[in-house]
């Protein structure tokens, strides 16, 4: 009998080790919701990191890193209806927590390879945490632009700015995985003080019955010149919880024109985050230069 019971043993610990991660991971989230730390790095790379120490010290499992993948899987997949997140986001960040969690949990399992002690990877918290505390006391420069130029042969770039845009398809794969798509837009003339408010896709929450949450832009013209106009960001309910968006500016001369996003990273570390959320602004100036152009 005796042979019987250690693998049912094996895997209540194995199922109390996950357990444990979970709600130790969302404990982790709610003292950082409630500092609002969530967009911090201290979220990002502190719950995964959370996760894998606590599947090693509490479920004992031969493979660190194999419970450690399992048990961020479950932490995502339950994420969204859970925490109210959005696919973007669970798509987004998804490759950051496999990545931290990963990298504990092959340097918890090699010290206790080589030593025999898991607890030893409790020395390896401090390094981690370390990394976990850029947006809380530091962090990389938040202020960026991105500026896409595209051919404008054949178009009368100031009429077709003045006017009402008529938006096309997404044609960008990133820009398709889940982000606001601009439905339709009031407000027309290019002088200083003329507004326009673009409507978007409604957020649809994972939450369980969440209701349809309405998201819009809007801009106002902050400067105008020959061949130049800035459309400053009045209020934004689009993005505003993953980046700050400043002004969008417009310039042409003869066939080109050029638009640049100026905007502000909210999200830590930034060595992760910066390049998805420059490459993300770039899609959407691509996809609005060829708005105006086509």
């Amino acid at each position: 009998m005796e042979p019987d019971r250690q693998p049912q043993q094996k895997a209540r610990r194995l199922l109390a080790g996950v357990l444990a991660a979970l709600f130790a991971a969302m404990l982790l989230y709610r003292v950082l919701h409630e500092g609002h730390l969530e967009q911090t790095a201290l979220f990002y790379v502190g719950i995964p990191a959370v996760i894998a120490v606590t599947v090693a010290l509490t479920a004992r499992p031969r493979s660190t890193v194999g419970m450690v993948m399992a048990s961020i899987t479950v932490a995502l997949a339950l994420a969204g209806p859970l925490l109210g997140e959005g696919i973007v986001c669970l798509v987004l960040a998804a490759p950051l927590f496999y990545l931290v969690g990963g990298l504990v949990g092959v340097l918890i399992d090699e010290v206790r390879r080589r030593t025999g002690k898991g607890r030893m990877g409790l020395l390896l918290m401090p390094l981690v945490m370390a990394a976990a505390l850029e947006g809380t006391v530091a962090s990389m420069p938040r202020a960026d632009e991105v500026s896409v130029t595209v051919s404008a042969a054949g178009t009368d770039v100031e009429r077709v700015l003045a006017a009402q845009p008529r938006f096309g398809p997404v044609e960008s794969p990133f820009l398709r995985l889940g982000f606001p798509r601009p439905i339709r837009s009031e407000g027309t003339g290019l002088a200083v003080g003329d507004t326009r408010t673009i409507t978007f896709t409604p957020r649809r929450s994972l939450g369980i019955g969440a209701p349809l949450e309405p998201r819009s832009l809007t801009l106002r013209v902050s400067e105008r010149a020959p061949g130049h106009v800035v459309f400053a960001v009045v209020e934004d309910t689009t993005v505003a919880r993953w980046m700050d968006l400043r002004q969008a500016t417009f310039d042409w001369r003869a066939d080109r024109l050029t638009v640049t996003i100026a905007y502000r990273r909210t999200f830590d570390p930034g060595w992760y985050f910066g390049p998805l959320q420059r490459y993300a602004v770039s899609e959407a100036a691509g996809y609005l230069a060829r708005t105006f152009t086509s």
